[in-house]
């Protein structure tokens, strides 16, 4: 009797899981982290909202030496112009002290960004790039340094000229083979993490860059481990390309940020 009615639930459940006709179909697995980091599950939670749907995508490129000899200034772009439907671009570091470095918002440049960031030790650099959908699509690349990038204080907090050329943007601007214009801004700021000892935190906390009508290009939150000095690369397609563009933006105490570019 036993024998029977274990055989019974046996075929009452490979009934229920195999009839194709009224079975859902099973979850799709969840692909593992393609940079292997351990502190990837910390990172999905820390994040994204438990609810937002995040995958990762060779579409997102991030690029980054193998290895960086100086950890105070790592050069970094980010692309996910193959993307449709950008919204936000969130970049960050696994191992850092402080992980978020920059987000960014390309109202009318294209979904793309080069820049300069501190690194504490060998870490993935990510940048999870969220669409109109709410999807979040997530691409990165290690970076291997000796480290200690994030607790040295900067030179230029050092010197006083820094405080006589605080805010002062240098430019250029130069067309594209793939068209469109591309801009390169340099601004004069220390960028302290607040990690050195006796040194408080003191970095960029908000670019917006415009054309000369004032339409909005892209807007540039930064956090405290963007490179001192910082320079950022953005791409404008030709249908937005202007005969003058403006930056204008704030550190973290207040300092104002404001310049002409011109071409």
């Amino acid at each position: 009797m036993k024998n029977r009615a274990l055989m019974a639930v046996v075929a009452l459940w490979l009934a229920c899981t195999f009839n194709t006709g009224h079975a859902a179909s099973p979850a799709a697995p969840l692909r593992a982290d393609p940079l292997g980091s351990p502190r990837w599950a910390d990172m999905r939670k820390e994040m994204f909202p438990a609810s937002a749907q995040v995958v990762f995508d060779d579409r997102v490129k991030v690029t980054a030496p193998l290895t960086a000899e100086n950890a105070m200034n790592v050069p970094v772009s980010v692309d996910a112009s193959t993307l449709p439907g950008v919204r936000e671009v969130l970049v960050f570091a696994d191992f850092n002290p402080i992980v978020r470095i920059v987000r960014f918002e390309p109202s009318g440049a294209h979904a793309a960004l080069g820049f300069r960031i501190k690194l504490q030790q060998s870490t993935p650099v990510r940048a999870a790039v969220r669409t109109a959908d709410g999807t979040w699509h997530v691409g990165g690349t290690w970076v291997n340094t000796a480290g200690g990038g994030c607790t040295l204080p900067s030179t230029g907090s050092g010197s006083p000229e820094w405080q006589k050329r605080l805010g002062e943007v240098s430019s250029r601007v130069w067309a594209r083979k793939e068209g469109g214009e591309r801009i390169r801004l340099r601004i004069i700021h220390p960028i302290d993490t607040g990690l050195a000892a006796g040194i408080p935190a003191f970095f960029l906390q908000d670019l917006d860059l415009a054309d000369n009508q004032g339409k909005p290009l892209m807007h540039i939150e930064g956090f405290e481990p963007i490179a001192e000095n910082p320079v950022f690369t953005v791409d404008i397609p030709a249908a937005r390309a202007a005969t003058a563009y403006r930056v204008s933006g704030r550190d973290n105490n207040g300092n104002a940020i404001s310049a002409a570019i011109e071409k």
